[in-house]
C-alpha cells in the first residue's frame, strides 16, 4: 500500500478558514510517520548542487530534475524517496533561498500529486508568496480540505489563469465559471487543451451534449503538430461518450471485461469484474504511463465507489491517465 495515501479532508466535509489553518499547521509541524523509515538510494553521480538549468544532454543520473522525472515519478515505490530527497535538498541549500524554495515547491507538488495529502501540500505551498507558487494547487487543497470559499478566493484573484483552473472550477461545481475561463484561451495556441478541459468538466457534470460539443471543437481545429495529441484524446472521448447516457449496470452480465483507451504514452488497458450487477473491481492491467501520479489507484476506486463511469473526478495533473481509465472502463462495460 502507498504509505502516503492519507487525505486529511474528504468530500462533503466543511471546515472554517480557521479550522483549515489549524489542519495545515498541524500537518506542517510533523512529517508523515512513514518518512522516518525511508532510505535514500541516490546515484553517486547525482549533482546535489541542483543547478536550475543543467548543461549538456539529458542525464537522469546527474540532474536532479531529470532524476525526479524519470526515476521517481514513474515508480510508485520510490515516491517516498522523493519527499526524503526534497527534505535533504532543503537542508543542504538552507542558505540559498532560490534552491530552498524550489525544493519546498517540488515537495508540495509531490504531497499533492503522489499522495493526495492536501494538508502537507498546502503547508509547503504556503511557505512561498512568489509568483511561481502553484496557486491552483493550493486552491484545490483548500477545496479538498473542506473550504470552497478559500479556493474560490484564490482563483478569482489570479492575474494569469492556467488551464488547470478550468478543471478545478468544474470539480467545485462551478461549471459556468469553468466555461468562462475557456474564453480566455479562445485565441490562444493552447485552445485545444482548454476545449478538452471544458469537455471533461461538462462530462463530469453530466452535460454530455455540451461535452460532445467541446470535443468536436477540438476536432474542428486545423491540423497541426502541436494539437495531434489533443485531437487523439478528443476522438477517444467521442468514441465512448455515447455510452454514458445508456450506462446501466443491470444490463451487464457477470464476468470479466477487458478494454483499452488512449492514454498519454499509448493505449491503457483495464480489466473490469462485474458480479450481481455490481462493479467488483477495476484494475489497470497494462499501460505505458510515466507521470500517472495517483490516477492508477484513485480513478478505479472512484468508479467502484460510484458504481458508474459518470461523475468521476479525474486525478489532478494526471487527467489524461484518469480519462483513459474511465474511457476504457466504459468501453469494457459496453460490451
Amino acid at each position: 500500500a502507498n504509505p502516503g495515501s492519507s487525505r486529511p479532508g474528504s468530500p462533503g466535509i466543511f471546515r472554517t478558514a480557521k479550522e483549515i489553518d489549524a489542519v495545515i499547521a498541524a500537518a506542517g509541524k510533523e512529517p508523515p510517520a512513514w518518512l522516518a523509515d525511508v532510505k535514500l538510494n541516490l546515484p553517486a553521480s547525482l549533482d546535489l548542487d541542483w543547478p536550475e538549468k543543467p548543461e549538456g544532454a539529458w542525464n537522469n543520473q546527474k540532474n536532479v530534475g531529470q532524476y525526479i522525472w524519470d526515476i521517481i515519478n514513474p515508480n510508485e515505490r520510490r515516491w517516498p524517496e522523493g519527499i526524503k530527497l526534497m527534505e535533504m535538498l532543503m537542508e543542504r541549500h538552507k542558505d540559498d533561498p532560490a534552491k530552498r524554495h524550489r525544493a519546498m515547491m517540488t515537495m508540495a507538488g509531490m504531497y499533492h500529486h503522489f499522495f493526495q495529502d492536501y494538508a502537507r501540500a498546502a503547508y509547503w505551498w504556503r511557505q512561498s508568496t512568489e509568483s511561481k507558487a502553484d496557486w491552483v494547487g493550493l486552491a484545490e487543497c483548500y477545496f479538498k480540505l473542506g473550504n470552497k470559499a478559500m479556493a474560490v478566493d484564490i482563483l478569482s484573484r489570479l492575474s494569469v489563469v492556467p488551464i488547470v483552473a478550468i478543471k478545478l472550477w468544474g470539480d467545485m461545481g462551478e461549471l459556468d465559471r469553468a466555461i468562462k475561463t475557456v474564453e480566455l484561451f479562445e485565441k490562444n495556441i493552447m485552445v485545444d487543451e482548454a476545449y478538452l478541459a471544458a469537455g471533461d468538466a461538462c462530462r463530469q457534470a453530466g452535460r454530455i451534449t455540451q461535452a460532445t460539443q467541446y470535443y468536436q471543437k477540438v476536432m474542428a481545429l486545423p491540423d497541426a503538430n502541436d494539437n495531434k495529441r489533443s485531437k487523439d484524446r478528443a476522438r477517444a472521448n467521442l468514441d465512448v461518450i455515447r455510452y454514458f447516457d445508456s450506462f446501466d449496470l443491470k444490463k451487464v452480465p457477470d464476468g470479466k471485461y477487458v478494454a483499452s483507451s488512449l492514454a498519454y504514452e499509448g493505449p491503457l488497458e483495464v480489466t473490469v469484474v462485474v458480479a450481481a450487477a455490481k462493479i467488483e473491481s477495476v484494475k489497470v492491467t497494462n499501460h505505458k504511463e510515466k507521470q500517472y501520479y495517483a490516477a492508477l489507484t484513485d480513478t478505479p476506486a472512484q468508479i467502484i465507489a460510484k458504481q458508474s463511469v459518470k461523475g468521476i473526478d479525474a486525478t489532478s495533473r494526471a487527467t489524461i491517465t484518469s480519462e483513459a481509465i474511465i474511457n476504457a472502463t466504459a468501453k469494457a462495460l459496453a460490451q
